[in-house]
């Protein structure tokens, strides 16, 4: 069996346009920041530099909300590779139990022979027969492992 790949779908129609949004609701803010600071008794006013910040501090959310973009899966004959939104794994099948995703699950899990857990964020229930599809490729490959 070839090696599969699948990362999250619907996260993305959401992530993308909320970063752009951010990215220019801040910016829009920044050209908002001139003259006075409004402190009383002061003659602080916003400066070039503030307004900078202020896009700055726009992109870095932007950003930090495309981090939900970045969890992905691959797996092959193996084993699978999971990148979550943070950290990742690398694991051999031999060490893969079973590819579970429960009824109530938000995404799937690969249950490891130490009893252990690890979360596939690529594999979420709101991506629904993608997700279904991912699962049953993960399995397949899993089974086919077991079997050589």
């Amino acid at each position: 069996m070839t090696a599969v790949l699948y990362r999250p779908k619907k996260i993305r129609w959401v992530a993308v346009p909320l970063a752009v949004g951010l990215m220019l609701f801040f910016t829009v803010i920044s050209f908002g920041l001139t003259g006075s600071a409004g402190f009383q008794n002061s003659n602080a006013s916003f400066q070039r530099g503030d307004q900078l910040a202020m896009i700055g501090l726009g992109v870095l959310l932007g950003l930090g909300v495309l981090a939900f973009c970045r969890p992905r899966v691959t797996a092959d004959d193996e084993g699978v590779h999971v990148r979550n939104v943070i950290g990742g794994y690398d694991l051999p099948w031999t060490v893969v139990r079973a590819v579970r995703f429960d009824r109530n699950s938000a995404w799937a899990h690969l249950e490891l022979e130490n009893d252990e857990q690890v979360p596939v964020h690529a594999l979420q229930a709101v991506d629904k027969d993608y997700a279904v599809d991912g699962v049953r490729s993960l399995r397949a490959l899993h089974s086919a492992s077991h079997r050589a």
